[in-house]
């Protein structure tokens, strides 16, 4: 899911070439992406664009006439930009704008259909869909920890809850925690001022070198390669790799359609985190320690 390093991407991309211009069409091609039914889309045709901004991990297109465009892409979308109107669009194609000096596409891969896109006029209704989290990188130190300590969560859910910390999700929060060196399942009642304060100096250094390494990786063209695994992460998507602190080999806990990435060394003082499926499965036989998984790796035949 892009997340707001790849998003500050997309409306750095946006507003050189959309920003003042006219909306001449407008196709949605996906039954499953629009989820408004007023205003109609066909409102927007002939008004110019005259704002963009992110409300968590939505991307909204402001027009004139105070009508939005609110977008989220969820795990799978992504947009193109392209020079003229498609002759055809392919399966993947789920919203097509035509401006008067280009065309966005909003491509979405896979099958399950998760992105959505609303039409909304007005303040207020482009208010229900902020969900309300704190703006990490205009927070203090005292407000972030505040946010993490007004629940009791995992640091994990916490850093990814977009009610209480804005545009933080699955990739980025793995390798804040292991710049922390925190626990992805460490309790945020148990958090200390110290580590809270490691954790935010943590979040606005990740989210912010991300952004920069992004921005040079796209070197003035739109961005056209937007994931949530680089090469150049510390943990996340690298399980069973070296950490690149410690050499540790990186862990997982997998979780539905996600996975925690974590080092043993960095972040839990030599613990394997158990996995919910897989340590069920092993019961007893289940690894305490990274020492005790080594160990045991090293005694298998090879």
């Amino acid at each position: 899911m892009p997340e707001l390093p790849d998003i500050s991407l997309y409306l750095e991309a946006l507003r050189e070439r959309i920003v003042g211009r006219r909306l001449e069409r407008a196709r949605v091609v996906s039954p499953f992406l629009l989820r408004s039914v007023e205003p109609r889309i066909d409102e927007l045709l002939g008004q110019r664009v005259v704002d963009l901004r992110r409300l968590g991990k939505r991307i909204v297109i402001g027009f004139e006439n105070d009508l939005w465009l609110v977008i989220h892409l969820m795990i799978a979308g992504r947009f193109q930009w392209r020079p003229t109107w498609p002759d055809k669009t392919t399966k993947l194609v789920a919203l097509v704008l035509g401006f008067d000096n280009g065309v966005l596409l909003l491509t979405e891969a896979g099958t399950k259909k998760r992105a959505s896109l609303y039409v909304v006029r007005g303040a207020r209704e482009l208010a229900e869909h902020d969900p309300g989290g704190l703006e990490v990188l205009d927070a203090s130190v005292r407000e972030f920890i505040a946010a993490l300590r007004s629940g009791n969560h995992t640091l994990k859910r916490a850093l990814t809850d977009p009610r209480l910390l804005s545009g933080i999700g699955n990739a980025y929060s793995d390798e804040i925690l292991h710049r922390a060196r925190l626990s992805p399942v460490m309790l945020t009642s148990r958090l200390t001022d110290e580590q809270g304060e490691r954790l935010h100096r943590a979040t606005l250094d990740v989210l912010a070198e991300w952004t920069k390494r992004l921005r040079d990786q796209s070197a003035g063209e739109f961005p056209s390669k937007v994931t949530a695994f680089h090469a150049e992460m510390a943990v996340h998507g690298r399980y069973d790799l070296p950490c690149p602190v410690c050499g540790t080999k990186v862990q997982r806990i997998r979780y539905a359609d996600n996975e925690t990435n974590y080092c043993p060394r960095c972040q839990t003082e030599g613990k394997l985190l158990a996995d919910r499926s897989l340590s069920r499965l092993l019961k007893r036989e289940w690894p305490r320690s990274i020492d005790e998984l080594e160990r045991l790796r090293s005694e298998m035949p090879r």
